[in-house]
């Protein structure tokens, strides 16, 4: 059973979300709190297993709030914020101090938007609740592989680049990928090569969250627009609300920006990703599968595998959710496991297969 605590100042949101929850198998509400002080005492009594937490609060902000339980007793933090460009930037602000994912809320229609949107709500909270946040061990399982469609997203299959050295790196994660990111890219230098990601992210925050790192790392960090030249020493993030592809134009690389239906129920997909980056780039990309809950990008890597693609999974031991990366390494897609402190070295090295062949 999860226990849920909900902590936001919208009796709306409070009352919306607890009747959403309150009927999931699996799920407790245990409690719902206007503000951080009331949940603090709420907590005396009983801990939850995953908060849901507002951002802009009466007596205590949510980013306070949250700072001072990771640093005290690192709890699953899901943030629900508004849909607005301030609210995205502060999202972000929390993102990095440890929270694993986020709800939206517009200003308008929210009774009716958090209905909708109960699924993915779920899912978000039962991704949380398998979460460990500041690396704590979790004993939860991953979740069953989905199938995978990418059909209609891609035109005739493109032959890989196999008269070029050139290196492109493609990078997919979702939950806990936010820090992961963060950590991954304040390590690189300027000179790194091309890197494309896809980030489980809401519209509108991937903007935020791109201009975020790009304030703090050597690399030059943006949102991806439509045709944008793969470049070294720039890291493209892929839009919210859209799919990413990688795309061979002459001698050089370019991103496909474009709308299209999820694929393993998201949408940036990283399975779309790694699925064009197989077919343009074959053996010149090296992927990247980061910590995330689901399978998506699993499918994508075992294509870049087979086309002869360098493919790498971050080990359980530093994930937040090792659930994305496990069902790649199930499948067979996977030439080698590290921790995440060891790839930004491996991104540097531009290594080869051979590096990871069994003695």
């Amino acid at each position: 059973m999860i226990k849920v605590l909900i902590v936001d100042d919208s009796a709306v949101v409070r009352q919306v979300l607890t009747g959403l929850l309150d009927g999931v198998s699996g799920i407790k509400v245990i409690g719902a709190a206007p503000d951080p002080i009331f949940a603090m005492k709420r907590m005396e009594s009983e801990w939850p297993d995953v908060i849901v937490l507002d951002i802009e609060m009466p007596r205590m902000d949510g980013v306070t709030f949250l700072k001072k339980l990771m640093s005290e007793h690192p709890t699953p933090v899901v943030i629900c914020s508004t849909l607005t460009e301030k609210g995205a930037e502060v999202t972000m602000q929390a993102m990095s101090a440890g929270a694993v994912d986020i709800i939206t809320k517009p200003k308008v229609s929210l009774r009716n938007f958090l209905q909708e949107s109960k699924a993915n709500i779920i899912d978000i909270i039962k991704a949380a609740a398998q979460s460990r946040p500041k690396m704590i061990k979790s004993t939860s399982t991953a979740p069953s592989r989905r199938a995978t469609s990418t059909d209609g997203l891609f035109s005739s299959p493109l032959k890989p680049m196999t008269q070029t050295t050139d290196r492109v790196i493609v990078i997919g994660t979702s939950t806990g990928g936010t820090q992961a990111l963060e950590y991954l890219f304040t390590q690189l230098p300027r000179n790194a090569p091309p890197i494309v990601v896809v980030q489980h992210m809401p519209e509108h925050f991937t903007a935020a969250f791109a201009k975020r790192l790009d304030g703090i790392c050597q690399v030059t960090i943006k949102e991806a627009t439509q045709n944008d030249r793969v470049l070294p020493g720039v890291v493209l993030i892929a839009p919210g609300g859209k799919h990413m592809l990688l795309q061979r134009s002459g001698a050089q690389y370019r991103v496909d920006v474009k709308d299209g239906p999820l694929v393993s129920r998201h949408r940036p997909s990283v399975d779309v990703l790694f699925r064009s980056s197989a077919q343009s780039a074959g053996s010149n990309a090296v992927g990247i599968i980061l910590t995330g809950m689901g399978d998506d990008g699993a499918h994508g890597m075992k294509e870049m595998h087979d086309a002869g693609a360098l493919t790498i999974a971050q080990d359980e031991a530093s994930c937040v959710v090792y659930g994305m990366p496990k069902e790649a390494v199930k499948l067979s897609a996977v030439d080698g496991i590290l921790p995440l402190s060891a790839i930004p070295q491996l991104i540097m090295q531009a290594p080869t297969r051979a590096l990871f062949r069994k003695a």
